[in-house]
């Protein structure tokens, strides 16, 4: 597991292994999220990257009769 060092500043460098393994390009924007102790990074995806992810998913569900 890679360590990194917060600058002066407030700073980090995220080592390239993790870029390159996400996918991370200059400017793109990371969601911040604290939980408890620890800080993750979430990549921010672009809308359009979520275009089809549910293609193929069944929607013949059971509905609530006040939902008809």
């Amino acid at each position: 597991m890679p360590t990194i060092t917060v600058t002066s500043d407030y700073r980090i460098t995220i080592p390239k292994e993790v870029r390159d393994a996400l996918g991370l390009e200059p400017g793109q924007q990371v969601d911040v999220l604290q939980t408890g102790g620890r800080i993750e990074l979430v990549p921010v995806q672009p809308m359009q990257d979520a275009r089809g992810f549910l293609k193929g998913m069944s929607t013949e569900l059971e509905r609530d009769e006040d939902r008809l």
